[in-house]
């Protein structure tokens, strides 16, 4: 099976400071894992800029060019109390978005099989006018409506294993029908969403909340009894991964205590509903992961079963 990774340097370039966990080093530790003689066969192709039209199928167009044009050409602004802009962040912004949109033109056209987008500032905590989480633009949320406005689908599922929920995403699939939305994460825990009983307009939202310590058996017992069987009931034509490695044991921001063997269950359980549903189509985008080392091996985990198929 052919895998496409699209990542870009500026990615690098997006600097909230030296303290804070989302920091370069993170973009950094998947690609040194990437390099590894085991990813020999990944196809790999730099992120282009999305562009603001791309992202204003999300955003509204006026929030969009707020969001760059807070982005300050020297130190460091602060979009909300967790949120730092750099003077490279926008240009890392729009690489995420413009990785998420090729992606799904990549698996779409047959181009690649599934892909894997290595970009930061992840994007899940993004809402339709507010950026937040480390979040500036939701760029999964992003993707899905690429691939129904130049493509013609109509059914695109994201499925959300960050330990924190896709506030963004939930909020923005709510009223849409035809976009599913699922998660697992640790909860009650930030940003304060993600409760069971959040299930969408149409019922096209599925949470399924794990109290903190719960570890490998209550992580895929959610899966198999919950998120798995309603996304194949939806019948997604594209199936897109916020893949976020935070729920590892060894991440300092939570405590779902998560193994590196998790993520190899949990991207070959997600390959298999892919197979059975939409020809194995997945585009996944990097999203938190703070213990530097867990990061890079899971996610290494992650592309190289994605690979395997």
């Amino acid at each position: 099976m052919s895998t496409l990774m699209l990542t870009h340097y500026a990615c690098i370039g997006h600097e909230p400071g030296k303290e804070h966990p989302e920091s370069p080093n993170r973009l950094k530790s998947v690609l040194s894992t990437l390099e590894a003689e085991t990813f020999n066969d990944l196809i790999r192709r730099v992120a282009p800029l999305g562009s603001i039209e791309q992202i204003s199928r999300v955003h509204p167009r006026d929030h969009v060019e707020a969001v760059l044009d807070a982005i300050p050409t020297e130190g460091r602004r602060a979009l909300d109390p967790d949120t730092i802009a750099s003077p490279g962040s926008g240009d890392a912004a729009l690489r995420a978005a413009g990785a998420a949109c090729t992606a799904v033109d990549a698996v779409l056209t047959g181009a690649a099989n599934n892909a894997f987008c290595a970009v930061r500032p992840p994007g899940h905590h993004a809402e339709q006018a507010k950026s937040m989480g480390f979040c500036l633009f939701n760029s999964i949320a992003v993707g899905a409506e690429h691939a129904r406005a130049e493509h013609g689908l109509t059914r695109v599922a994201v499925v959300d294993f960050d330990v924190h929920h896709g506030n963004g995403t939930q909020a923005i699939f709510w009223d849409k029908a035809d976009l599913f939305y699922a998660s697992t994460h640790q909860y009650p825990f930030y940003p304060g969403s993600g409760g069971a009983s959040e299930r969408g307009a149409s019922d096209n939202i599925v949470n399924a909340p794990l109290s903190q310590m719960s570890g490998s058996l209550q992580f895929q017992d959610a899966f198999s009894n919950a998120i798995l069987p309603a996304l194949r009931g939806f019948q997604p034509e594209l199936i897109m991964i916020s893949a976020g490695f935070d729920a590892h044991a060894d991440d300092p921001l939570a405590s779902l205590m998560l193994n590196d063997e998790d993520y190899r269950w949990v991207t070959t359980a997600l390959m298999d509903a892919a197979n059975d549903v939409c020809e194995g189509r997945i585009v996944s985008m990097l999203e938190g992961g703070y213990d530097l080392a867990a990061l890079g091996r899971c996610a290494g985990i992650h592309v190289e079963t994605l690979m395997s198929a």
